[in-house]
C-alpha cells in the first residue's frame, strides 16, 4: 500500500484547523508537555484511525498530542528539523489506510507565512488521558478542601 495523496489529507486538515481541546491555555509549553509525557505509555509502532480527529495540541518544537475520540491521544513526536512552535492553521496526518505508523507517515502543518511543511513521525505514545482528566480533577478537588 502507498500513503494517501496530499488531496486526501484535506478533509482531516480542515477538521484539524477548527478543533481546539479544552486544556488551559496559561501553561507554558514545558508544563504540558511535561504533564502530557508523564500519562504517556512506551513508544507503539503505530495506531488506528478511520480518517477523522477529534482535536490536536502543539506542545513545542518537536510534539504534539493528537485526539482521535475526545478520550484517546496520542503523544507524536516528528523529526528534529521540524518545528511546530510556528503560526499554522492547518495540520495533517498521512496514514497507510486506517494505521498512522511511525517512521513511516508524517504530520504535515500549513501556515500562512511559510506554507506546507512535512514532518515525518519519529515517535507514537498512546496517551491515558482519561487517567490524567481523573488525576486533574483529584487535584483540584483537594485543592478546594
Amino acid at each position: 500500500m502507498k500513503p494517501a495523496p496530499l488531496a486526501a489529507l484535506w478533509p482531516v486538515a480542515l477538521l484539524l484547523a477548527a478543533c481546539a481541546n479544552g486544556m488551559p491555555q496559561h501553561q507554558s509549553d514545558q508544563q504540558l508537555r511535561a504533564r502530557y509525557q508523564a500519562y504517556a505509555g512506551a513508544p507503539i509502532p503505530q495506531f488506528t484511525w478511520f480518517g477523522h480527529f477529534y482535536s490536536w495540541e502543539e506542545l513545542g518544537r518537536d510534539e504534539l498530542v493528537v485526539f482521535t475520540t475526545p478520550s484517546d491521544a496520542y503523544l507524536l513526536k516528528v523529526w528534529p528539523q521540524c518545528d511546530l512552535r510556528f503560526d499554522f492553521n492547518l495540520i495533517g496526518i498521512s496514514s497507510t489506510g486506517p494505521t498512522v505508523s511511525s517512521h513511516l507517515d508524517s504530520v504535515t502543518v500549513h501556515s500562512p507565512t511559510t506554507g506546507p511543511m512535512r514532518c515525518p513521525i519519529d515517535e507514537i505514545r498512546r496517551v491515558d488521558y482519561q487517567r490524567m482528566r481523573a488525576d486533574l480533577r483529584a487535584q483540584a478537588q483537594a485543592g478546594q478542601r
